[in-house]
């Protein structure tokens, strides 16, 4: 507020909003109190990933305006998640796992992404990582 980024202040109270929502539906749901920091991340990647394709939609309808809007909020989002894994490190970490679980065909799919989740959650974009697991199996 006192860089007066009117973006960055807009992009955090969405942020909060999303969370006090997760809250109250976590809290009608059972006793917790509070939502934990793997729900939150994927939260946080659930907004991304929102604002990636609106980006796409706004690009299309030749609305570059507010693309470069939705641009700069992914820029103040991901400056609450994790570090992202390039998609060299993505390819490898695939790789590895595919090798690991001896995964042969499109029939491991399911365990070379659960496996790929327990150990990179919140690193990475599992839409990338389900393509290159899928062409990687398809070989």
């Amino acid at each position: 507020m006192r860089a007066k980024d009117k973006n960055a202040v807009a992009t955090l109270r969405l942020i909060l909003a999303a969370l006090k929502d997760r809250e109250i539906a976590a809290r009608s749901k059972s006793d917790a109190t509070e939502i934990g920091d793997g729900e939150i991340e994927s939260m946080l990647q659930t907004m991304v990933k929102q604002r990636r394709e609106s980006i796409e939609m706004y690009v299309k309808g030749d609305r570059q305006e507010l693309a470069d809007k939705e641009a700069e909020e992914i820029t103040v989002i991901e400056r609450f998640l994790p570090n992202q894994l390039s998609d060299g490190d993505v390819e490898k970490a695939v790789a590895a796992v595919v090798a690991d679980l001896g995964a042969q065909s499109l029939k491991d799919m399911g365990r070379v992404m659960g496996t790929l989740r327990e150990r990179h959650a919140g690193q990475m974009d599992f839409g990338k990582a389900g393509s290159i697991a899928k062409k990687a199996l398809s070989q």
